[in-house]
């Protein structure tokens, strides 16, 4: 019974409180409350560069929380349509494969920008453009800029990303 409670105490002081997306990196770093690395995971940002306008297909830069995690459960490769499971999976690309679709894979991690003004309020609010953290049938560009917006994923590795984090978490994206 003690090595169980021991083990329990242990596992709910992990808290990884932070997330750390560097755009010029094309790394996302996850955080403890110390300011230790936990995890790494190599990224994609917008091919369009970064900025905050709606329509701008740009990665937004700022602080962020994750407002809505969605896909609990959700095989590994399915594709969501305006955030639904569709029971569809996703053929995932390898090779530098660049489709003229967007899907979002796996799971999502929808962003909320913290700053009026900057990622949150009027055409600049990273929640109505629907910024997400997610998986992509286009693995083999990840490391390079290639998404519309978004930061994207290996689906393995944001499925690992769901379980580590949880809404509310902090997201920083910096070039």
């Amino acid at each position: 019974m003690r090595k169980y409670f021991f083990i329990f105490v242990i596992v709910s002081c992990m808290s990884y409180t932070d997330i750390l997306v560097d755009i010029s990196q094309q790394r996302l770093f996850v955080l403890d409350n110390r300011g230790t690395l936990i995890v790494s995971y190599p990224i994609s940002s917008s091919y369009f560069g970064e900025g905050q306008v709606e329509n701008s297909f740009k990665t937004p830069l700022g602080k962020h929380v994750i407002k809505k995690k969605i896909g609990t459960d959700a095989p590994k490769n399915i594709i969501f349509k305006e955030r639904i499971n569709t029971g569809r999976y996703a053929e995932i690309h390898h090779s530098d494969y660049d489709s003229n679709e967007d899907h979002v894979t796996s799971r999502i991690l929808w962003l909320e920008g913290l700053e009026e003004g900057f990622n949150k309020g009027g055409n600049v609010d990273s929640f109505n453009r629907y910024i997400y953290i997610h998986g992509t049938p286009e693995e083999g560009l990840i490391g390079n800029k290639a998404s519309h917006g978004c930061i994207r994923m290996f689906n393995h590795d944001v499925i690992e990303l769901y379980e580590l984090v949880k809404e509310g978490t902090k997201v920083n994206i910096v070039l």
